[in-house]
Order: C-alpha cells, then sequence, then structure tokens
C-alpha cells in the first residue's frame, strides 16, 4: 500500500509540475508583450510561483527517487525513475541558476525605469523557461510510463 501511495502521489505531483511550466509556456510568452505588461505579467508571476514551484519541484525529486529506492529489485523500473528524478533535477538547476537571478533583476524593476537590456534579459529567461518545460515534461512522461506500465 505504501508504494502505491508513493507512486500515485509521484505522478500527481509531477503532473502539476509538469502542468504549471506548460501553462507558463503557453500561456505566458512574453515575446509580444508591452515593456509595462511584460513587468508587471513577470513580477506578478514570481510573488505568485517562486515559493511553491520550487517546493513542488523538490517534493516531485524526492519521490520519484523513493520510488525508484523502493522499487529497486526491478531494473527495469528503478533506472528509469533515476533518469526521470535527473530530469527533474536538472529543471531545479535551470530554474535556480537561470530562470530565478534573472527573477530577482526583474522584481527590482519599475515600469517607468526599465533597462535598456530588457529585452536580452527576457529572451534568456525565456530560454530557461523552454529548458526546464521539456525536462519536466520528460520527466513526468517516465514517471507516468512506469506508474502505467507496472
Amino acid at each position: 500500500m505504501t508504494m502505491f501511495i508513493i507512486r500515485l502521489l509521484n505522478v500527481l505531483l509531477a503532473g502539476l509540475m509538469a502542468g504549471a511550466v506548460f501553462s507558463i509556456a503557453v500561456g505566458y510568452n512574453p515575446r509580444y508583450l508591452s515593456v509595462g505588461a511584460y513587468v508587471e505579467q513577470h513580477q506578478n508571476a514570481v510573488n505568485g510561483l517562486n515559493t511553491l514551484l520550487p517546493l513542488l519541484g523538490l517534493f516531485t525529486i524526492l519521490l520519484t527517487l523513493g520510488s525508484a529506492y523502493l522499487q529497486r529489485s526491478d531494473r527495469m523500473v528503478l533506472i528509469p525513475l533515476i533518469i526521470a528524478a535527473l530530469f527533474f533535477i536538472t529543471s531545479g538547476l535551470v530554474t535556480r541558476f537561470g530562470n530565478q537571478p534573472i527573477n530577482s533583476i526583474v522584481m527590482t524593476w519599475a515600469k517607468d525605469s526599465i533597462p535598456e537590456n530588457w529585452t536580452e534579459l527576457r529572451a534568456k529567461w525565456w530560454s530557461y523557461h523552454l529548458i526546464r518545460t521539456a525536462t519536466t515534461f520528460v520527466g513526468f512522461a517516465i514517471v507516468s510510463w512506469k506508474s502505467i506500465k507496472n
């Protein structure tokens, strides 16, 4: 029963994580926003998600590793789950060292005093986000596959 609960929670949290980054990728593409709209939207998203998503990511990693450990006798499950955890870890590292430093910079901006390189930072943030979207999705796909398969 414990293994079932951990696997279920793993799929649920990985799905929430993948859904969150996918929704940001689809609904928050900043390319066509005015500078004022971009700053307002970005700051609002950071205020709402900057604590929640890293915690969700951490719990997803821990549950994936816990699920792998509980199923360590089956290498056909163990190895893919470790790979999934590595994808989730990559997402976390991209967030921590790519997106979050840019978030910190954007949080200091006022709509009427934006630095000239704001579009470069916006493009860099977006590139990091697309990487973490892809890595989170792959991790979620592996977790889901191994939960359905076994």
